[in-house]
């Protein structure tokens, strides 16, 4: 990596805010605004803080659960829609 292990450790206070809340994306946006770097290495930097600190390290895989059941959730929603079209369309046939 091209960053040192210093800055990993001293990310600014709002990305580390960022990711607490559980929003990398965020968290890489913030820190490229604060360091002037580019996407790669906000990323980087980002990804290499996360498994240091147990606190961002468990909301952003509450997070990632959260995301999973909010698209099971619309997919299922989909489904069933998907069923009721079928199931109008074969009584008007």
């Amino acid at each position: 990596m091209s960053f040192e292990d210093d800055e990993v450790a001293a990310l600014p206070e709002d990305v580390i805010a960022a990711l607490v809340q559980g929003n990398k994306i965020e968290a890489i946006k913030r820190l490229r605004a604060a360091r002037g770097i580019g996407l790669k290495d906000a990323k980087d930097q980002v990804e290499a803080y996360v498994p240091t600190d147990p606190l961002v390290r468990a909301r952003l895989a509450e997070a990632r659960q959260q995301s999973r059941r909010g698209c099971l959730t619309w997919l299922g929603v989909l489904a069933a829609a998907a069923l009721i079209v079928a199931a109008v369309l074969r009584t008007r046939g």
